[in-house]
């Protein structure tokens, strides 16, 4: 069966875009709201990360993620990766519903949005987060981000907007994030 060369550029296209989101094999799909997982290690061993409870920080950053869906803002839910019950506290976790995500770790290297993702166990790829699907726009620090959100370096006090709209919907950027005074 012979394809017009139409049909494989696109085949080719879809398999590129789809590769390139690569979540956890294990995230959610579904729409918001998406809870804070219960299986804290295996979570964090989704996403490459381990237990740090108690260890010396070499590194110790907070960046801010807002998502909405539309005009209406999706909640970061408190305590993903972290449990002070189970003295479980992730290299890149959350305490609260803010929208800060935490990166505690005894050594430094290289933490990213994708990771906090599967370890929430929410899926992240170039066009959808989660199950809301549509046109996703991109902001990393009030500026627009082309690239894959997955690959987004977690910095102190960067500021991460992710919004999901209906197609031809205008997305607004997030406003300026107000740093709490313990982290300024």
């Amino acid at each position: 069966m012979r394809r017009s060369p139409a049909v494989v550029v696109a085949a080719v296209l879809v398999a590129l875009v789809t590769g390139c989101s690569a979540p956890g094999a294990d995230t959610s799909s579904v729409a918001p709201p998406w809870p804070r997982p219960t299986d804290l290690a295996h979570r964090a061993d989704e996403a490459g990360l381990e237990n740090v409870w108690g260890e010396r920080l070499a590194e110790h950053v907070h960046t801010h993620l807002t998502i909405t869906d539309g005009d209406t803002p999706v909640v970061v839910p408190g305590d993903i990766g972290h449990a002070k019950s189970q003295r479980f506290a992730a290299q890149l976790h959350t305490h609260d519903t803010s929208g800060i995500l935490h990166v505690e770790s005894p050594t430094r290297r290289t933490f990213t949005l994708g990771q906090f993702f599967d370890e929430w166990g929410v899926s992240l790829g170039p066009a959808h987060v989660g199950g809301l699907r549509g046109e996703l726009t991109v902001w990393v620090d009030g500026k627009r981000f082309f690239g894959n959100p997955r690959s987004i370096e977690l910095t102190n006090r960067r500021e991460i907007g992710l919004a999901v709209t209906t197609i031809g919907e205008v997305p607004h950027r997030p406003t300026p994030f107000d740093w709490p005074p313990q982290y300024r």
